[in-house]
């Protein structure tokens, strides 16, 4: 009975989170009925595809595709470079002042995003980078997060691996991108989804940032289908679910490092 208590419990927390994308999608599909009639519909009516083809009529959905690409994967590599070679030596080398930048490190998850949106743009405009992919990715390439996620996992490595590489005379470059990297895969791997997620559903910097529409990326495009069809939420729903998909088969395909990953962390 115990066991039963707790699957039926994670199911109805599954149907609480799934239903919000199956209502989105179910509405993406309709072409007939009252989509705010109560209770809600479940089941589309009259399905079609009509109103993804409509997205397509309507907006560039491949460059605003290309671009999300873009950024996203610029942002995930320079931030597993970034995050990892600044993890590596907080977590094993001894040098002073480490604590002290560990802890200003710490001190940046207290402050929300938001607030250094002034002093970004205001970097990114001094250094040219308004309405260009590199002042939308420049910003988010390190964050506490990965560096704390990636520190713990540089600490889970045993200490005999690495003193025996300094004994063959291995430099510290070479113990940091050949024996630690490799052993840290699923936590990189972990970081890596996350960023992605992070990075390919990002809205406000680059609204913020970019001005010209050939340059955004699709979770900020998309929005042009409210301007366009003010009246059709099928077609925003459709919108919705194209930039939903990309994630969400990302997240299927490598769910398996994630969770490793995120084992270790908690380890």
């Amino acid at each position: 009975m115990k066991k039963t208590a707790q699957y039926l419990l994670l199911a109805a927390i599954a149907l609480l989170c799934i239903f919000p994308f199956w209502w989105t999608l179910v509405t993406a599909l309709s072409t007939e009925g009252n989509i705010f009639s109560y209770p809600p519909t479940f089941w589309p009516r009259q399905p079609s595809l009509e109103n993804f083809a409509e997205v397509f009529r309507v907006i560039p959905i491949w460059s605003f595709l290309k671009n999300s690409i873009l950024i996203t994967a610029c942002t995930v590599l320079w931030k597993l470079v970034l995050c990892s070679m600044a993890a590596y030596p907080l977590a094993r080398l001894h040098f002073r002042g480490k604590k002290l930048v560990f802890g200003l490190i710490v001190a940046t998850m207290v402050l929300p995003s938001e607030v250094n949106f002034l002093v970004n743009f205001i970097t990114v405009t001094e250094l040219g980078l308004v309405d260009t992919c590199s002042g939308v990715i420049l910003p988010n390439v390190v964050n506490a997060v990965a560096i704390l996620l990636l520190k713990q996992a540089f600490e889970e490595v045993p200490q005999d691996l690495v003193d025996a590489a300094r004994v063959d005379g291995a430099s510290e470059w070479t113990i940091f991108s050949k024996i630690m990297l490799p052993l840290i895969a699923p936590w990189l791997a972990t970081v890596g989804i996350l960023t992605a997620v992070e990075a390919w559903n990002e809205y406000i910097w680059p609204s913020i940032v970019m001005s010209k529409p050939d340059e955004f990326p699709l979770s900020v495009g998309v929005l042009y289908l409210r301007g366009t069809f003010g009246s059709s939420t099928r077609v925003i729903a459709a919108g919705t679910i194209i930039t939903i998909v990309p994630t969400l088969a990302a997240f299927l395909f490598t769910q398996r490092y994630f969770m490793r990953g995120m084992d270790g962390a908690v380890k």
